[in-house]
């Protein structure tokens, strides 16, 4: 039997307030990434997703699909 979870993976609202938008930080979304994999977790698909925020500011993030057999 297998498990999955949806997490939506963004970088803090910093970024977006003091340049106007926020990327992610490939470091920090590989560090995510392979913390789940240590758990079990595999990522099964995701999706880029851009948002508004504060009505003038950007902010890039992933919706991010997970599986992992139950334990």
């Amino acid at each position: 039997m297998k498990e999955y979870k949806a997490v939506i993976y963004q970088e803090g609202m910093l970024g977006s307030l003091l340049l106007g938008e926020s990327k992610i930080n490939p470091v920090r979304f590989s560090e995510f990434l392979n913390a789940n994999a240590r758990e079990g977790w595999e990522v099964v698909t995701m999706e880029k997703d851009i948002r508004r925020m504060l009505l003038f500011f950007k902010r890039e993030g992933y919706v991010v699909i997970m599986k992992r057999e139950r334990r």
